[in-house]
This record gives structure tokens, sequence and C-alpha cells, in this order.
């Protein structure tokens, strides 16, 4: 089977990876507000196609969109708090107390002021047809305001510490009367989220940019999706986890990697056509333009730990039903845009079921200088049905990645990826990944910033704090930044004009 969306509508482009939350603000956290027009106005002036925003769900312990208690959700916090001025709902003095300029996101603050100030805004607002014409459409937002206000209930504790009648999703959906206020302000939040991003996302469709949205392959455990959906996934009668995800003791980490995921029940996904992912991916869609699948190696066969485990040096790797699984989604959305993050240890079996999608996959240039003729390499490519990217969220910035290269990586750099005089790692990272015939290139922006791991990395993998809070700073888009970043576009004849 052969993909009909190769090419995404469009041929030889590049876009920026930028996650909303990086963007400059007033506000704490990248938002809907002006800033976020102003950066898409950027991209086009760059000449950009596409922008990678990582993933708009809510954030909880952790800090991590990739552990999101709701995967249908959009974050709070994105929306903009100057709109809501504008509506009414709030007043000049009190968005001034939601206004906290800084580099770095700090969510504990946000966590405790950002919550008040739109339940003041929500006091005051007025339910008209388009809101419950949005509630009445969105049938998931039902479940998701009851599990909200029941977090707040239970003072956020996880949901298999509830009370039995309300651990279970048709008993707890009997009292939803009791909690219906507390639902309405978690209703409205996700009325204003959609409202603002969807403005934003038509004005990106205008100027020119496609979206490329993330979608975590697992589920947290302490999430509406797992709470309303026992079965689908291999939990104990209590609801604990029966195996959770992770990845197994390596060079790099020799306990493993214990995610804490639980893992779907395959088997019973596959009886019912794997609805479940069907409309999983049917509301990421509705969200991105192209949709990254996240591990999506995890597909094919997954790493399964016995919970509850301290290491994941216990784990089985166990096989999941790719082909299937992909035969159904592609018959109910066959128009769907993806790509596939299949980065780590690609199989054979993983090889066959990325042809068999048709999806096109990742090549990361960071791993395309550890060995010779290395398939990450642009040289070994043999079709064009790649994504590119110089690095990822989860990487080294590419200038910290450079000035840590040993001798060997290093030769075998300045053999297949030459400077020119006065060009520094990144700059030569990005023109080969330019210069690459792959579809699409993704260059993340703190590379075309140069910054190094301490001043950009954004992600640490297995590290739980102190991630996901880099920011752009205001004053990013000079003429020197927008020349270098159309110059890349241009002599790699991928600048949308």
């Amino acid at each position: 089977m052969k993909t009909e969306c190769r090419n995404f509508g469009f041929t030889h482009k590049c876009g920026i990876l930028l996650p909303l939350s990086s963007l400059p603000s007033n506000y704490g956290i990248g938002s809907f507000g002006a800033e976020t027009y102003e950066f898409v106005d950027f991209l086009a002036k760059t000449g950009q196609t596409c922008w990678q925003v990582l993933p708009l769900n809510p954030t909880s312990y952790g800090d991590s969109p990739y552990q999101s208690p709701a995967s249908r959700a959009g974050n709070p916090y994105f929306i903009d708090l100057p709109t809501l001025v504008q509506k009414g709902l709030l007043t000049q003095e009190e968005l001034q107390s939601g206004k906290f300029v800084s580099s770095r996101v700090d969510y504990g603050w946000l966590f405790q002021t950002r919550y008040p100030l739109l339940r003041t805004a929500f006091s005051r607002f007025q339910k008209d047809a388009f809101y419950e014409a949005f509630c009445a459409k969105e049938q998931w937002l039902f479940d998701y305001a009851l599990f909200m206000a029941l977090k707040e209930h239970y003072q956020h504790r996880p949901w298999t510490e509830w009370c039995p009648e309300h651990k279970d999703i048709v008993r707890a959906r009997a009292c939803a009367e009791e909690f219906a206020a507390e639902m309405d302000f978690w209703k409205w939040l996700q009325y204003e989220f959609y409202t603002q991003w969807e403005k934003l996302h038509a004005y990106a469709r205008e100027k020119g940019i496609t979206i490329i949205g993330d979608m975590p392959i697992y589920a947290a455990h302490d999430s509406v999706d797992v709470w309303q959906a026992r079965e689908q996934f291999l939990l104990d009668e209590m609801g604990m986890p029966k195996v959770v995800a992770g990845f197994p003791p390596d060079d790099f980490s020799p306990d493993g990697q214990l995610w804490g995921n639980p893992i779907y029940d395959w088997a019973r996904m596959e009886k019912d056509g794997f609805a479940w992912w069907i409309e999983r991916i049917t509301a990421s869609l509705r969200l991105y333009d192209i949709l990254r699948l996240d591990h999506f190696i995890g597909f094919e066969h997954f790493y399964a730990v016995p919970y509850p485990s301290i290491t994941a040096r216990g784990g089985t790797w166990r096989k999941a039903p790719g082909k299937a699984l992909f035969t159904a989604v592609k018959k109910a959305l066959p128009d769907m845009k993806v790509i596939a993050e299949d980065l780590g240890v690609v199989t054979e079996e993983v090889r066959q079921l990325l042809d068999f999608t048709g999806f096109p996959g990742m090549k990361m240039l960071h791993f395309a200088f550890y060995e010779d003729d290395s398939e990450n390499l642009p040289r070994m490519y043999q079709s064009d049905n790649w994504v590119v990217y110089t690095a990822s969220h989860d990487s080294d910035c590419t200038y910290s990645w450079g000035q840590g290269l040993d001798a060997k990586t290093r030769a075998r750099f300045q053999r297949e990826c030459p400077r020119k005089p006065g060009q520094s790692i990144p700059q030569a990272l990005i023109a080969l990944a330019m210069g690459s015939r792959a579809n699409l290139v993704m260059v993340p922006m703190q590379d075309y910033l140069e910054l190094d791991n301490e001043s950009g990395r954004m992600n640490i993998p297995s590290v739980a704090q102190g991630n996901w809070s880099w920011r752009l700073d205001k004053n990013y888009a000079t003429d020197a930044l927008i020349e270098k970043i159309s110059q890349a576009a241009f002599v790699g004849k991928r600048f949308r004009r």
C-alpha cells in the first residue's frame, strides 16, 4: 500500500520548529496573542512553509505536553489575556496582575495565578448560541470537564485515589449534576482556546503557513483518556497498570528509560476496528494540518515493563498491530497528512511498516556522523520522502552538539559537511539539510540563533523537572536573522514566495 499524501501538497520546502509556549508575550508564556501573529508574519517573510508547534495539550506534573491529562483538550495557558479584555471579561487592572515578563516559562507561577484570573473572566461570560453550539458539537467535552472538576474536588490527586463512585466513569457521569458549575468553567476554557486557536490557524493559512503538531503515542495514566476508557488499556481491577511503557538499557541509560505510561490493549482495540485511535487522530487533525506521530517505532513493537518497577531493566519487547492499525486509520482518514517519528533503533520490521504506510519518516542530522555511510547522511537518501531535522526538541542544541564531538566524529563531520570560511557548525548543518533531496527540512529556532544548551535546550528526556521552559527573546526578529533564514531557504531552493 503506497501513500497518497507523499508530499503534503507541496514539494521541497522548509520550516521552523518552535513550541508555541516558547514565543514572547507579556504574560509568562507564549499565547494566541499579537506576538504569535507577528511570528507567523516572520515565517512568511523568511520564506518558510511550515511551523511545528509541538502538542498544544494541557500540561501537568513535569510540565511536559507529552504527558497531558487530556489528549483532546487545549492548554488554557495559551488563551490570550488581552483578547479577554477586548471581550469585556477582564479589566485592564486585572490584566496587569497577569503580567509576567520572563526569559523562562515558570509553570508553578502560571498554575498559581492564571486559573484564578481565568475564573474571574469566566464569571462575566454570558453563554450564547456559539458557546452552546460548541458544547453540543464537542462530545468529548462533557467527560473532560467532569474529569477536571473531579480533579479540583480531590485536590488534583490521581483518579485512582478517588472514591469508587467517581473512579468509575459510568457512576461519575450519573453524579455530574453535582459538579455542573465547575464543569461549565472547564467547558468555557476549551471554547475560548479553540475560538482563539482557530482564528490564529486561519491567519496562518492566509499567510501560506502549514501547521505541524505532535501526537504523543502514549496517554498519561492520570488522564481523562485512561479514566474514560479503561478497557482500552492493560489495567488491573483497581485501575493501575499491569505494564508500563519504557525503553531498555543501552550505552546512554544503563537502567533504561521508565516512561510510566500504561500500555494499550491492542488485541481489544483491533476487535472494534481501532475506533479509539481513529477518534484520537481525527481530533488531532482538527488542530493541525500535518500530524507528527511520536515514537512511530512503538506501532510496530513496544517495550513493556512490569508495574511497579523502579527501572526499565525487566521489560520485554512485544509486537504491535501497526499494519492493521494504519489500514483502518487510512480507510477512515484517507486524506490525513502524517510525519512518522521513526527515530531510534529502526529494525527491518519498522522499515517495512514505514514503507507500508507511505508516511515520510524523519532524518536527524545529529545522528549522521557517528559511522561511515550513515543512512542519516543526505547523500544516502534513496528518495525525497523524508523530513530532515538538524536537531529536535529532545536533543542538544546543534551548537553544543558540535562542541562535544569527539575527534573521530568531528573528522567525519568535516568530511561530510565541509564548512565555508567563517561558517559555524549550526550554519553548515542547516545548509547540508537544505541541500538534501528531502521534501521538507525543519530547523529548531535555537539552531538559527546558534544557542547552546544552557541558553536554549528545550527538553532532556527522562529528566522530570526543569524542561519545556525555554523562550524566544522578544527582540528576535532582527534584519540579520531574517536575512540568515531567508538566505538558507533561498540557497536550498526552498524559499516559498
